[in-house]
């Protein structure tokens, strides 16, 4: 059986919505999406000068190993038209893997569980939409419980597709 992989999406350049379509959709090329989140809109973190972010999380199965995969998610990014910029700075598209099935990853390159993601809002919201009761592999708690206790989880806004700003 194929691990589940849960990916967190954003993009806050050009049409966003447009991009983030995209951007599932060259994913969904290479690996077997099973679910997708709704859009949420949030304010950038880090350098706060930018555009607000519209976000998604996606399931799927995949026969691709942790290191294939990230090389597949860099290339949709290219391909949708992310370009280098500086740390936490404005992006058409964003790729990050949150979770590979169980499995525990520390690479020069790579980290799953994602490092950050039971810090961020923008990322356990939607993710709890369609993995409510999943549990983080190294805190043995689920998506939900992680939601639930995350700070700003209140200023993360689902938008209906045909509601969300470009």
């Amino acid at each position: 059986m194929s691990p589940v992989v849960y990916l967190s999406l954003g993009s806050n350049l050009g049409d966003r919505r447009e991009s983030l379509r995209a951007a599932v959709n060259a994913v969904a090329e290479k690996i077997e999406v099973k679910a997708v989140s709704s859009f949420y809109e949030t304010a950038p973190l880090g350098f706060v000068e930018q555009p607000m972010f519209l976000n998604l999380a996606m399931g799927a199965d995949t026969r691709l190993d942790p290191a294939s995969l990230l090389v597949v998610l860099k290339d949709v990014e290219h391909r949708v038209g992310r370009r280098p910029t500086f740390r936490w700075g404005p992006r058409v598209v964003d790729i990050d893997i949150l979770l590979y099935g169980d499995e525990i990853l520390h690479s020069s390159d790579l980290e799953i569980p994602h490092p950050h993601m039971t810090e961020r809002a923008f990322v356990l919201v939607p993710l709890a939409e369609i993995a409510l009761d999943v549990r983080h592999p190294v805190l043995d708690v689920t998506i939900q419980q992680l939601r639930d206790n995350v700070e700003g989880r209140e200023s993360v806004r689902r938008v209906e597709d045909g509601d969300a700003p470009s």
